[in-house]
């Protein structure tokens, strides 16, 4: 079986390092980087960090707008599927890079694979939900974390060949929580230990690009009683500048951190405020209580269980979260067992013609 794998960004980087561990023991795979994440803070500290091999192939794209990001990755990508006839395309996620690639592999029938198929924001506003909703529509294999998504797609008249198979980022976190304990030094360079800060992530465009929305977070940050350390997307960091903001002294902007380092701060934070989908599944994993800086998530078990609040930009809501928020115990088990993995590439297998 040839399958051809095709990432960007760096939560594609995570998923596919576990997957692929799997897939190359008894398959091919083609790994094609379309270079949507590029620059060594967002795209090669983890191909070291997960033991990912090298690209087969890099288009470079780079940063651009959807249109024109999307569109070259289509030119790019085109005479490579042509090329080395795969099996499968497997895309992953809701970026720019997972909708290029089932688009390309779709026109050349050539079958789709997408994992963590079925999600759903219901804000048609975010590129990326547009991205999730096309790519499962042109999918045969639809992996899906939960029984949720799975709900999602049949409301959507989509059964055929949608599964559960549990959550990838969950084997990923498995596999690597002990070696980040073992490896990462983040805590100690920043001088901090165990629940004696908060971690603050935000990129999405809603409160990137929005220059009051990013600011009134950051202002908020800055309110805070306690060390808000604040890894900073390189996107983010650009808009911070553009608006000559500066937080105060209890917020920590730091460069973007590894998958190690992050793992690490997750951890061991007090408190998470994010807007990335993934951090709020690592946060209830590690049970780190979740403030989410959205007004929707595709992650509403993680609500439904009590471990994660939606408070959107809204300082006063933030404020009372960061002061108030206790989740319950215990966390139920809500993503699969650890073996996505292994449950994808047996699926691969058994629908491979």
């Amino acid at each position: 079986m040839k399958i051809l794998t095709v990432v960007g960004a760096r939560p594609q980087f995570v998923k596919a390092a576990a997957v692929s561990r799997v897939l190359r023991e008894k398959h091919t795979e083609v790994l094609v980087h379309t270079g949507q994440h590029y620059d060594e803070t967002m795209s090669q500290v983890f191909f070291r960090e997960l033991g990912i091999p090298e690209p087969d192939y890099n288009l470079e794209v780079g940063s651009a707008g959807h249109a024109a990001q999307t569109g070259e990755m289509l030119i790019r990508m085109e005479p490579i599927f042509e090329k080395e006839k795969p099996d499968w395309a497997l895309v992953y996620g809701d970026t720019n890079s997972t909708l290029a690639g089932a688009l390309v592999a779709s026109k050349l029938h050539i079958p789709v694979a997408h994992v963590e198929a079925g999600l759903r924001s219901f804000n048609r506003e975010m590129p990326e939900e547009i991205n999730r909703v096309l790519t499962d529509h042109v999918s045969h294999l639809l992996f899906c974390p939960a029984q949720k998504a799975a709900d999602n797609l049949k409301l959507e008249g989509v059964t055929s060949g949608a599964h559960i198979v549990g959550d990838v980022m969950y084997d990923a976190v498995l596999r690597h929580s002990e070696m980040a304990d073992k490896k990462s030094t983040i805590l100690d360079s920043l001088g901090l230990g165990a629940k004696q800060y908060l971690l603050a992530t935000v990129h999405r465009a809603a409160n990137v690009d929005d220059t009051v929305t990013l600011l009134n977070i950051l202002e908020t940050l800055s309110l805070l009683s306690e060390t808000v350390v604040f890894p900073v997307h390189p996107r983010t960091r650009k808009a911070i500048q553009a608006a000559g903001f500066s937080p105060g002294e209890n917020v920590n902007l730091i460069e973007p951190v590894g998958y190690l380092d992050m793992l690490r701060l997750e951890k061991n934070a007090r408190m998470i405020l994010t807007d990335s989908g993934g951090v709020q599944k690592e946060a209830y994993w590690f049970g780190a209580p979740c403030v989410t800086l959205r007004e929707e998530t595709e992650w509403v078990e993680t609500v439904e269980a009590g471990w994660n609040v939606i408070v959107g930009a809204d300082r006063g809501r933030i404020l009372n979260a960061v002061r108030t928020f206790a989740p319950p115990s215990p966390r139920p088990n809500l993503f699969g067992d650890g073996n996505a993995s292994q449950n994808i590439v047996r699926l691969l297998e058994s629908e491979t013609r």
